[in-house]
């Protein structure tokens, strides 16, 4: 995907709902379970259903018990639906965030109602794991008919990616804080949770200046002062801005003037997201522990995708703060091809295109190599992340050499690799942990 196609909210980025999301007894369990019943609620349910057996006879004990159970449910669900919120709510939601620092919507809700509403929230229905709502049951005590009030909604998110949020809506907790009663009130929108990075004090690169075919078209020519080389013979067809008027008077025939701009510094980052799947056994596990162990207060252990997109928007920060062409190269799903730098893109559209890139399953260097190798006889220098070192990636580490590119290689991977790294072959390798880029104590290349 390229600079010009790409857009972090379409719906080719977009996650989509997997059918059993689509299916009604889902979707009601989901609304009901996680949404509607509160854990209080849910505790009641247990215990009344777990009493049911005391309906084989009015004699049995725990028959009294299941009937005050059933009375509390009963009116609480009356008293909720009678004092349920009728109100407008306004405000909006931040479209973005940085993975661990809060997302926080600011919201005003208005009273329509004839009644007041009691124990007020406002609340998403629910949330992708690992997005949650810190404050999902904070709840105003009173707020009379017709009033208004300021209120915030905060998510904590964890992880960098794209997220759909559900609707918004204003619910009441109201007698006994058992169920959420409630209508939504604005529509769902999107979250873009972009990567959370450490400043590099420096990035040291063997760099040099390559020919650009298109030249100061390729970087939009914003503050270019192309070099003077000398003079030459007029060619017809040539602007007559370029005519030196002084050398033509003395050598009697038209002369222009001959500046280059067609060199610059190019740098190639190319980011390994080929994570070969673990048994099924433990991915099950891994999955079952992120569902039931991942709270609000908890962030999640970095693994070695994750630092190197970390690491990655270190040095494309670091390099968009002088003067370089960047590319970017990614291959998940699909295969991110992204220019930056010298006024052709912001930082900012760097940090968009690695929030949205997944994990890769399958081998993707048949999938980069051929976008890397088209651009390579023009890169000055490649810097290459990759999680391991392989046969795969030895192959790609050779073909940047051989086009006469600089090589700098960062292996991102806990203890040793899958084969040794050949220094004499292809230069020094930074090699860090996922904890170190983490931590932050990555603070020079």
């Amino acid at each position: 995907m390229h600079v010009s196609e790409y857009d972090p909210y379409s719906s080719k980025i977009r996650k989509k709902d997997s059918f059993t999301n689509r299916l009604l007894l889902v979707r009601m369990h989901k609304h009901y379970w996680y949404y509607r019943m509160t854990y209080p609620g849910k505790i009641l349910l247990f215990g009344f259903f777990l009493s049911g057996i005391g309906t084989i006879s009015v004699s049995v004990p725990i028959y009294n018990l299941f009937s005050v159970l059933m009375a509390l449910i009963l009116v609480d669900g009356i008293a909720s639906w009678v004092f349920r919120p009728r109100c407008d709510l306004k405000g909006d939601f931040p479209a973005q965030t940085t993975a661990g620092q809060p997302a926080v919507g600011n919201f005003t809700v208005t009273n329509r109602g004839w009644l007041p509403i009691y124990d007020m929230a406002v609340a998403f229905r629910w949330l992708e794991r690992p997005l949650s709502q810190t404050d999902r049951d904070d709840t105003l005590g009173y707020l009379p008919r017709g009033e208004s009030v300021d209120v915030t909604v905060t998510i904590d998110a964890p992880q960098r990616g794209f997220y759909a949020l559900p609707k918004l809506g204003v619910h009441t907790l109201f007698p006994f804080h058992l169920n959420r009663s409630g209508n939504a009130a604005l529509p769902g929108k999107s979250l873009l949770v972009l990567p959370a990075f450490h400043r590099l004090n420096s990035v040291d690169l063997p760099v040099g200046s390559k020919f650009q075919p298109g030249g100061i078209a390729l970087t939009s020519n914003v503050g270019e002062s192309p070099e003077y080389i000398g003079n030459r013979e007029y060619v017809p067809g040539e602007p007559a801005r370029r005519l030196d008027f002084r050398s033509w008077a003395r050598l009697g025939k038209p002369v222009v003037r001959e500046y280059q701009e067609e060199y610059y510094c190019r740098i190639a980052l190319i980011l390994d997201t080929y994570m070969p799947p673990d048994p099924w056994l433990v991915e099950k596990l891994k999955s079952i522990g992120q569902r039931y162990q991942l709270t609000a207060t908890e962030t999640p252990p970095m693994n070695a995708l994750e630092a190197g997109i970390s690491l990655t928007a270190s040095i494309a920060d670091a390099l968009s703060r002088g003067e370089y062409l960047i590319d970017l190269f990614a291959a998940g799903p699909e295969l991110y091809v992204f220019r930056a730098g010298r006024h052709t893109a912001h930082f900012d559209n760097v940090l968009e295109i690695l929030a949205c890139v997944d994990r890769c399953l399958d081998d993707p260097f048949e999938t980069i190599g051929p976008a890397v190798f088209e651009e390579l006889s023009n890169v000055s220098t490649a810097v290459c992340i990759f999680l391991d070192w392989d046969t795969q990636r030895e192959q790609m580490a050779r073909a940047v050499l051989d086009s006469g590119s600089s090589l700098k290689t960062i292996i991102i991977h806990d203890g040793d690799t899958t084969l040794p790294y050949n220094a004499d072959e292809f230069g020094p390798a930074y090699q860090f942990t996922p904890d170190e880029i983490a931590k932050g104590k990555v603070e020079s290349l």
